[in-house]
């Protein structure tokens, strides 16, 4: 049975497991166990059916991630251990405080860019230069390779996405793959900084990968991108779209927060990298940047009627909540699994039996099928012995796996949802075969020119 158990968690996310002090109890093969893993795998496949239910994520990890803690901690209380486990979900919360905090934080200054027009103004630029169908296959995607980096993978696609379906409208066929590469492109650019992907993010705060080791994976990364839009080029005609007639001007002090992003984003270096304190307090110091501007560009439109100006706490507010939510339910959830012992058998099945490279290769693509987010944590918090080159591999895959399906990443989810039609799961599917060679080369490219670092000292 914990054989059975432990190949079904190796193609599910597992997460957090709570370091505690005293006795903790196996409950692998415990009815609170199976009662915990059945709960989870019901409300992750309400997760999966999302795009077609309506049923907002965060609701049923949430609900789960409940209840998962409500029957440990009884088990816990009935066999004399009553603090074990608030012990355990004190550890699981401080993980999530952190995440939550920093990401808070970006998306307000995506949000805060979003609303002065920043996005808009290079969206019009780009149409009104009268590039080709083939120039701006290639333009998309080489700015969605280096701005997602910066401004995260999700909001990068968005912006090269409305790109695209302005340029490109009446043309379905160039919509669909520009799409697909635009999904490629920003999951690969993301993959080599801290700030570009949640999965990045994740070993940076970790402590595991230093800031500046990240970018070993860029030419990884850019072969990840270049040889699938080299193999789709040729699939679109070299026609030039109508030019579109439109004008827009960034609004007062979208510059200067534009500028302050980039501030906070060397404040949470700078705090993590000399100060040794958590990148998010580097980012809650970046938000008092913002608030400080904030209050100025205010000051300056006193004559604009209160709904209209600029606010701050507005931008808060309309941060991705339902996602920082959904992050929480997982985290915590699939915490109270590990902390039940599944960990220990997932670790066994695939980092002892498989060995790190074939296991680090199978987390890319577990993460084109389930979300790469809680199958990072489980290798975090799994903690298998492996060089700084084996982490920055599984880094690689699990961050441009989800490439494969158009539902395994973030991008590739919401460019479903702004192509109308478009953009679909099966014509995302076309070209699997594409994407997986550069997939295949990515993993070639990084065990050749990164080689010293797998042979590497164990971290």
């Amino acid at each position: 049975m914990n054989k059975l158990f432990a190949l079904l968690l190796s193609f599910l996310p597992v997460a957090a497991l709570a370091s505690v002090g005293g006795e903790t109890l196996d409950l692998t093969n415990h009815w609170a166990g199976y009662l915990a893993l059945t709960l989870f795998v019901i409300a992750y496949i309400f997760v999966m059916v999302e795009e077609f239910t309506h049923f907002r994520k965060s609701k049923p990890v949430i609900l789960v991630a409940g209840v998962i803690w409500a029957v440990i901690a009884w088990v816990y209380v009935d066999q004399g251990l009553p603090e074990a486990a608030g012990v355990a979900l004190r550890h699981n919360i401080l993980e999530y405080a952190e995440l939550f905090l920093f990401l808070l934080v970006a998306m307000t200054y995506i949000e805060a860019m979003r609303e002065r027009l920043v996005f808009e103004r290079l969206k019009v630029w780009l149409i009104n230069k009268g590039f080709s169908f083939r120039q701006l296959f290639w333009l998309t995607g080489f700015l969605a390779f280096f701005i997602s980096p910066v401004a995260d993978n999700l909001t990068t696609a968005l912006i090269m996405g409305a790109v695209v379906m302005a340029v490109g409208s009446g043309n379905n066929r160039f919509i669909s793959i520009a799409f697909v590469n635009i999904v490629v492109a920003a999951n690969a650019g993301g993959a080599f900084s801290p700030f570009g992907d949640i999965t990045t993010l994740m070993v940076w705060q970790k402590g595991i990968v230093g800031f500046e080791q990240f970018f070993s994976l860029f030419v990884p990364s850019l072969v990840n991108f270049i040889i699938p839009a080299a193999i789709m080029h040729f699939f679109i005609k070299n026609e030039t779209p109508e030019a579109v007639e439109q004008s827009v001007t960034i609004r007062d002090g979208g510059l200067v927060i534009t500028l302050m992003f980039l501030l906070t984003i060397a404040t949470a270096v700078s705090f993590h990298s000399f100060l040794h304190l958590p990148p998010a307090m580097g980012m809650m110091t970046g938000l008092g940047y913002l608030m400080v501007v904030s209050y100025f560009v205010k000051r300056r439109h006193t004559s604009e009627p209160t709904s209209e100006r600029f606010d701050v706490f507005r931008k808060i507010a309309n941060a991705e909540w339902d996602t920082l939510l959904f992050f929480f339910g997982v985290i915590v959830s699939v915490g109270g699994l590990g902390f039940m012992g599944y960990l220990a058998l997932v670790s066994e099945a695939m980092y002892v039996q498989l060995g790190a490279t074939y296991a680090n290769i199978l987390v890319g693509i577990l993460s084109a099928i389930v979300d790469n987010i809680p199958v990072m944590f489980a290798v975090l918090t799994m903690q298998p012995d492996m060089s700084l080159g084996q982490w920055l591999l599984v880094t690689l895959t699990a961050g441009v796996g989800g490439s494969l399906l158009s539902i395994g990443s973030a991008a590739g989810v919401a460019l479903m949802g702004q192509s109308k039609g478009h953009y679909t799961f099966v014509s995302h599917l076309k070209w699997i075969w594409a994407i997986a060679l550069g997939y295949g080369a990515s993993i070639l490219t990084h065990l050749w020119i990164n080689q010293a670092l797998m042979d590497g000292p164990i971290l």
